[in-house]
């Protein structure tokens, strides 16, 4: 047991360090995550999505920088992670409106200007939808409608179309005129 640890003490300690590194990034990314949702006006499970999608690519990270640290090669690590990449990238292309959903949502959480309770009007070619934000989730927004009906909204779409602030007033008024319609 002793010569194992000898014969790997280098490793060991590298490996310590790397962990005790990435756990810091990990907890400081979160904090500043955190205070950034509280500044902008998000809600705390946003706040926890976005911190989880930063300890999933420091995890990977971690993986490939430990694969250095017990002494695999570049070519290998090459190799391995141009074959994953390939069946990752064939199997995303498939499913290529989630991502762009996800990635959608945290560019949302960190430059969206609206937040859960304001009123907006989406300006669509053929229709417009007004109502008032309930959730900002990782694939789409939540919206309440005129009627008082759920409305959910990719954030892909979200990002492409024209989106308006309603006054409280407003959105009163125009709720009016439609009904009227």
């Amino acid at each position: 047991m002793n010569s194992i640890f000898h014969n790997y003490q280098d490793q060991i300690l590298y490996s310590t360090i790397l962990l005790i590194t990435l756990f810091i990034i990990r907890k400081i990314i979160v904090i500043t995550v955190k205070k950034i949702g509280r500044k902008s006006g998000t809600t705390e499970a946003r706040a926890g999505l976005i911190g989880r999608y930063a300890t999933v690519t420091l995890v990977l990270i971690a993986i490939l920088l430990e694969t250095f640290i017990l002494g695999a090669e570049t070519r290998d690590i090459t190799l391995v992670f141009s074959s994953v990449f390939a069946v990752i990238g064939i199997a995303l292309f498939a499913i290529w409106s989630i991502l762009s959903n996800i990635t959608s949502g945290i560019i949302m959480f960190f430059s969206f200007p609206y937040k859960v309770g304001d009123k907006i009007k989406i300006h669509d070619k053929d229709d417009s939808i007004i109502g008032i934000i309930e959730d900002i989730r990782a694939f789409q927004i939540h919206l309440k409608d005129e009627k008082g009906d759920l409305v959910t909204y990719p954030n892909n779409l979200i990002l492409q179309k024209a989106v308006t602030l309603l006054q409280k007033d407003a959105l009163d008024d125009q709720l009016d005129d439609s009904s009227i319609l």
